[in-house]
């Protein structure tokens, strides 16, 4: 594509007046209001500051793109804006920012926002060009000069994919999370470096948009070794037996050159797919053990929730209609064979297991992990027999991988279609059916004997406790482990009717609730953003979508967290005290006539929700005193916005 296509001169802000962070903001959006080129300036700020939340887009070295895709725009553009004296816009390297890009794309227009983002990225990594810019006197010029590095940089990439015979052969791989600029200068610096080193490199980029530019099986078989500068994880197992250099994508940018010396100096380490040298090894990054299990287990869950979500709500419908129309009723029928135990609700914790053993040990842990997870479930071991046999699979895989590490090349075929699944699946069923399955059986069937039995007092204070947990990170980790519980409790035998699932539900509902509640009731102390983003809120806590009250928590934590905990721990305790349970694993107000007691459930949420929000209300400060820079952390819907 091409960029000044979308920079129109007239749009151009060539001496910006801004002086902060949000004042640079407002007067890009304003040049876009001016020209037409958006039709709500205040939508358009709100998904701007929403992709703000998740990373800056002050990508460093004095340069901006912030970004957004929404209903907003009229036609995609990018507002170019330079400001001589520089901005404080929170850049990733903590330098002003002196040239502003802020590209608006129509909510229908494809992956416009993301191809303008990588095609600026390719130009502004080349310093020369970007001091030019600086330099520019006119809309005209800057237009000139993007058009000539354009052209400019397309002639280069022609050069760059002819055959170079005689020269040292690099692949290489770069990829970020969440945005995609770094994906794209990564790609351009290695690049550049290599060509003046005399290199030839073939670079794939996994951004946003997916991969590109995919390496094929001939160029990794005749290069010389390879670079992964990802934060993310890749497709590693086609690198097998060569020289793999992994790191941060940021070093692909910072440090291109020492990265290819490494490589050609021979000094990356060999990978290995199937045992060997583990992914970590070759990593510069190093991660905590709890901070491995914790995503191993969120792996786990993550493609467990499909399962937890689409069968409970089918399987409680069906409960409903076997109360009104009987056993015999063939929608109740229906209903019952698809979601209940023949059903999705068979695989969930064989799905559990598995994926937990497929973050550990890759895909020969995926088979044993999920017959292990079968077992418990099969068995009266139930959610924590799943856990232990996600992790027993995984970690056993890993064993194997080490113990086979030096066979024979000759045999090493051998290991993923013979050696890993016959032996991982031997000893993870081994000790599953020997070991973990008698001692779960018995901690899992204590655990519901010690539920079914507990007093009033007892209940209340669990739901107090599962309750506030799930406002404490709304979707982080101690959330999770209340909402985990929870479905562990949920799937367990003779305790399908969801009464801790009543309490995590209200205990998850009540902060987008409250927080919805405090921006209409006290308009004085929030802006009129937020006041919006308020009334999507409504929405958020009546679906159980906890995650709707991040952006304000982001703004002002203290606050907003601590009046939740209260009205969530609250919420979770009355439906304990009134003895409430949902037996659906999600769905919020979409499945509240499944609750024994639903009147009594809405009033649980009700009393929750309006004690935080008038905590909150009477305890944050009137808008007149917020941080200077900050008057506005909210959230619409997701649905309005590509976050990058």
């Amino acid at each position: 594509m091409k960029i000044t296509d979308l920079m129109i001169p007239s749009v151009m802000i060539m001496d910006m007046k801004a002086s902060t962070k949000e004042e640079a903001i407002d007067e890009l959006i304003a040049s876009l209001n001016n020209q037409g080129r958006i039709n709500d300036p205040v939508l358009f700020k709100d998904m701007i500051l929403k992709r703000e939340l998740e990373s800056s887009t002050g990508i460093g070295d004095g340069i901006a793109m912030p970004h957004a895709k929404t209903r907003a725009v009229n036609e995609a553009t990018v507002v170019f804006g330079r400001s001589r004296k520089g901005v404080d816009y929170e850049a990733l390297d903590g330098q002003p920012s002196h040239l502003f890009f802020m590209i608006a794309a129509p909510e229908g227009a494809a992956n416009v926002h993301l191809q303008t983002l990588a095609a600026l990225s390719r130009l502004l990594i080349d310093q020369p060009f970007v001091e030019q810019v600086k330099k520019a006197k006119t809309p005209a010029d800057v237009v000139r000069l993007f058009d000539h590095k354009q052209a400019e940089k397309e002639r280069e990439e022609m050069k760059t994919n002819e055959k170079q015979d005689g020269k040292p052969f690099i692949v290489a791989v770069t990829a970020c999370p969440t945005g995609i600029a770094h994906t794209y200068m990564a790609e351009d610096a290695l690049k550049k470096k290599a060509e003046e080193m005399g290199v030839a490199i073939r670079v794939e980029t996994d951004g946003s948009e997916g991969v590109k530019n995919r390496l094929t099986k001939v160029e990794i078989a005749q290069a010389v070794g390879v670079i992964v500068a990802a934060d993310k994880k890749v497709e590693m197992a086609r690198f097998d037996g060569k020289r793999v250099l992994q790191t941060a994508v940021s070093s692909g940018i910072r440090k291109p050159e020492e990265l290819i010396q490494k490589v050609l100096d021979k000094k990356a380490p060999t990978y290995h797919a199937e045992g060997g040298l583990d992914e970590s090894e070759a990593s510069d990054n190093k991660v905590s053990v709890w901070g491995k299990i914790y995503k191993d287990l969120m792996n786990g869950i993550s493609h467990m929730l499909p399962f937890v979500v689409g069968g409970g709500i089918l399987l409680a419908v069906s409960f409903l209609l076997e109360n009104t129309l009987g056993q015999n009723n063939s929608i109740f029928k229906m209903l019952s064979t698809i979601a209940g135990g023949t059903g999705a609700f068979h695989f969930l914790i064989p799905i559990l297991a598995g994926y937990i053993a497929y973050s550990i040990g890759d895909r020969p842990a995926l088979m044993p992990g999920m017959v292990g997870g079968l077992l418990a479930a099969n068995s009266n071991a139930g959610f924590l027999g799943g856990l232990a046999a996600g992790f027993l699979a995984g970690w056993i895989i890993l064993f194997l991988k080490k113990v086979f590490t030096n066979l024979p090349k000759s045999l090493d075929g051998l290991k993923p279609v013979l050696i890993f699944p016959v032996l991982g699946l031997l000893i993870t069923g081994s000790l599953m059916y020997y070991i973990a399955d008698p001692i779960f059986n018995w901690v899992n069937t204590e655990l519901v004997n010690v539920l079914n039995n507990l007093g009033t007092g007892n209940a209340v204070i669990l739901g107090l406790v599962l309750g506030g947990m799930m406002s404490v990170d709304m979707g982080g980790p101690v959330n999770k482990a209340a909402y985990t519980f929870a479905i562990g409790v949920f799937t367990s035998s003779g305790n399908t009717n969801g009464l801790m699932m009543a309490a995590v539900m209200a205990g998850g509902m009540v902060p987008p609730l409250a927080i919805a509640l405090a921006t209409t009731l006290f308009k004085n102390k929030f802006t009129e953003s937020e006041q919006k983003a308020g009334i999507t809120n409504y929405v958020l806590g009546l679906s159980f979508i906890t995650e709707g009250a991040i952006p304000f928590a982001a703004s002002d934590p203290m606050r907003i967290i601590g009046a939740n905990v209260i009205g969530s721990a609250i919420a979770g305790g009355l439906t304990q005290l009134w003895h409430i349970n949902v037996p659906a694993p999600h769905g919020g107000i979409f499945v509240i006539f499944l609750a024994n007691h639903a009147l009594l459930f809405l009033v649980s949420i009700a009393i929750g929700a309006v004690v935080s929000g008038l905590i909150l209300g009477f305890w944050k400060k009137p808008l007149d005193k917020k941080i200077a820079g900050h008057p506005s952390k909210s959230v619409t819907n997701e649905k309005e916005v590509n976050i990058l």
